[in-house]
């Protein structure tokens, strides 16, 4: 196996384990969220804040490994 094809498995690989962890994380995130407002609705407005501000991180890194594939496979 050349380099080549070793680095376009490995960055296919890196960037579709980000994007099911960021699934993941994204799904738990909305779901704790929402069962904190069904059991206190009046602290929704935070609630909601701090879930918007955890899923632009988590989303961050799902974004930081597209453009590391991409300036990796300029390499090739």
């Amino acid at each position: 196996m050349d380099p080549k094809s070793m680095l376009v498995l490995s960055l296919s690989l890196g960037l579709g384990a980000a994007a099911v962890g960021s699934t993941i994380a994204l799904g738990r995130a909305v779901a704790s969220a929402m069962d904190a407002i069904g059991r206190q609705p009046e602290a929704s407005g935070k609630i909601l804040l701090n879930m918007t501000i955890g899923c632009a991180f988590i989303e961050a890194i799902t974004i930081y490994v597209l453009v590391f594939a991409f300036v990796l496979s300029g390499k090739m």
